[in-house]
């Protein structure tokens, strides 16, 4: 086992790992920008290092200041959680090279995952459903109207190398294709470096469905699961929970399966989330794999019963899984997203002080978080304040708890998504478990909110 891991990340993630390590008995190093020197997982750290200026670039996307921290500070294995360089192979590679242990997946397969044309074009090949499009990357109008007249309208461009909804268009007719095309590229160009787009048909209401997955390095791949992430607006989750309502358990065995095919002709070892797109036949598609911890994985530990950043570190220091194939699991689970976002105001951040903070507590209900009263929230990074994770016996118990919990969550100085949330909770296609990637769209007032 480790003696001593550098958190390469901030926030509620830092935060949770750090926790994770402290009842292993593994030393932990932080690293922190500028904007960041009173943040939480700098306190709980054993030791804490700045390592540039408050933007991202400078500080927590700065390899060489991070590899060079690590170094000076002995660690033997370094946990970028999600987000900034948790999926860049090139870091990945350069902690192999420095003898510094990545806890992650191999960069062979965060390369082969990164791309979502390539590893789309993997699953085909290894029998895992594929939703119908191009082949590969786009080249230019000409192709993408053939795709077009092959699969009809509407599709769906992606960024090949993206994620987190950037690079994507959805289009109907020739006329938005012709139009979305070039800005999609430039769009992905700007946001990963590569313009490299793929189509792809669009189903009009799909779930987005996904299963987690540990795989160590001998063999072994376990499946915990699914978790429904289809609340989301443009692409991004709001809230999460597990079992899904709408999978059946023929549909699960399925899911499970595909998943663990997927982790195995990848070579993946560690913790990573296989997505798929559910159309209302139960017909489902690979949509792409993360290769990390994810934001919504306290749903899948709520009802398994399992910690997935112990996992990943316990597999990283080369033990073996000692879990069961497809672990039980006892309950429903939710997790809410409470983010430094105006819901009333299309979600505009209100980044700032928070002068008041009492978090939920009570039977069945979880919190990560990073923030307390006092705390200002920096307008440099993403918007997460907190997540709240309820637990029941059934989904009913689960969302009861969470309308509590959300209702007794005091947060002042900012304005935050509870209200959206709870708008989410209350609505009856939600409770009737109706929900697709279109949801909020279609079914909540985002100007009747308030905070």
């Amino acid at each position: 086992m480790f003696n001593k891991i550098l958190i390469a990340n901030r926030g509620e993630i830092a935060v949770r790992i750090i926790r994770t390590c402290r009842e292993l008995g593994i030393r932990t190093a932080a690293v922190y920008s500028e904007a960041d020197r009173g943040a939480l997982h700098v306190r709980l750290a054993d030791e804490a290092f700045c390592i540039g200026p408050a933007p991202a670039r400078d500080s927590y996307l700065n390899i060489p200041n991070i590899m060079s921290t690590a170094e000076l500070l002995d660690v033997d294995a370094i946990h970028p959680g999600y987000g900034f360089l948790a999926e860049n192979p090139h870091f990945a590679e350069i902690c192999q090279d420095c003898r510094i242990t990545f806890i992650g997946p191999p960069p062979e397969a965060i390369e082969k995952m990164g791309n979502k044309s390539a590893a789309r074009q993997m699953m085909r090949r290894a029998g895992i459903p594929v939703i119908p499009g191009s082949d590969g990357p786009i080249r230019d109008e000409a192709q993408a109207l053939a795709v077009a007249r092959e699969t009809g309208f509407p599709l769906i461009i992606k960024a090949a190398a993206g994620g987190g909804g950037r690079g994507m268009r959805v289009v109907h007719t020739r006329e938005d294709l012709r139009r979305h095309l070039s800005a999609a590229q430039q769009e992905a160009e700007a946001a990963f470096g590569n313009g490299a787009v793929y189509i792809e048909k669009y189903l009009e209401q799909p779930r987005h469905v996904e299963v987690q997955i540990l795989a160590d390095g001998r063999g072994t791949t376990v499946a915990l699961g699914e978790r429904d992430c289809s609340v989301q607006r443009r692409h991004q989750k709001l809230l999460e929970e597990s079992p899904s309502p709408a999978v059946s358990a023929r549909l699960r065995r399925a899911l499970v399966r595909a998943a663990v095919r997927a982790a195995e002709v990848a070579g993946y070892v560690n913790a990573g989330t296989v997505e798929f797109l559910v159309d209302s036949d139960e017909h489902f598609y690979f949509m792409e794999m993360n290769t990390r911890i994810q934001v919504e994985h306290p749903v899948t530990e709520m009802v398994t019963g399992i910690d997935l950043v112990k996992e990943q570190i316990r597999i990283a220091a080369g033990e073996r899984l000692t879990l069961p194939r497809e672990p039980e699991t006892r309950g429903h689970a939710i997790e809410c997203r409470v983010n430094a976002e105006d819901p009333a105001r299309d979600f505009a951040p209100s980044a700032g002080p928070i002068t008041a903070f009492v978090p939920p507590g009570g039977p069945g209900i979880r919190v990560d978080t990073h923030a307390f009263a006092g705390y200002t929230i920096p307008p440099h990074y993403d918007s997460l304040v907190a997540k709240v994770i309820a637990w029941g016996r059934d989904r009913d118990e689960a969302i009861a708890r969470m309308q509590r919990a959300l209702g007794e969550f005091e947060v002042r100085g900012i304005r935050t998504t509870i209200p959206f949330h709870l708008a989410v909770l209350d609505n009856a296609f939600f409770r009737r478990g109706e929900v697709y990637v279109n949801f909020v769209q279609r079914r909540i007032d985002l100007s009747a909110l308030r905070s």
